[in-house]
């Protein structure tokens, strides 16, 4: 290997290409041979398999989520909500049946129309430590996280809505 090689090799690593190819045609015959067999594994995976793979993605979204600054991403909590049922259950009813709450009531929570009450928090405690106990590990705190994460971003991020209000009714008696 000559130096402007390897110079360029380094270049390349640098910046994630791979250099094994020696053409475009090259890399598009093995791009096109992973995307085939990836398509014929993903065809036999069963649907325990699925259900499986979409909660384990959901957890680690939450749990990026939760570790993220302040930010705009609004209702992340009822499409969190929304991803969990959808990957286990065929019809929304069905969990608003596992958990005793009626539908309307799911619904509400869902289109961010009523807001989640203690009580709903620790049934979905108990009814995602059932669930997730043969996925993986899954934090009794997350769904809590996540949604005053959320309550959080939301009022700071709103300020100028809340604040200019609220500063009229607040003084400072003590001097520091």
């Amino acid at each position: 290997m000559n130096k402007n090689q390897s110079k360029k090799d380094q270049k390349d690593a640098e910046f994630g290409l791979d250099s094994r190819y020696t053409s475009k045609n090259e890399y598009a015959a093995e791009a096109s041979a992973l995307m085939e067999a990836r398509l014929n594994r993903m065809k036999n995976l069963t649907k325990d398999q699925i259900i499986r793979a979409k909660l384990m993605q959901l957890k680690l979204q939450m749990e990026e989520y939760i570790r993220q600054p302040i930010h705009d991403h609004q209702n992340q909590f009822s499409r969190f909500l929304k991803t969990y049922i959808d990957a286990i259950y065929t019809t929304r009813n069905g969990f608003a049946q596992d958990i005793n709450i009626t539908p309307v009531r799911l619904s509400q929570l869902l289109n961010n129309h009523r807001t989640p009450q203690d009580e709903f928090f620790m049934k979905l405690m108990i009814h995602s430590e059932m669930v997730y106990q043969k996925v993986c590990d899954f934090k009794k705190t997350t769904w809590y996280q996540v949604y005053f994460h959320e309550k959080i971003s939301d009022t700071i991020l709103n300020q100028d809505k809340w604040r200019p209000k609220l500063e009229k009714d607040v003084k400072l008696s003590e001097t520091l």
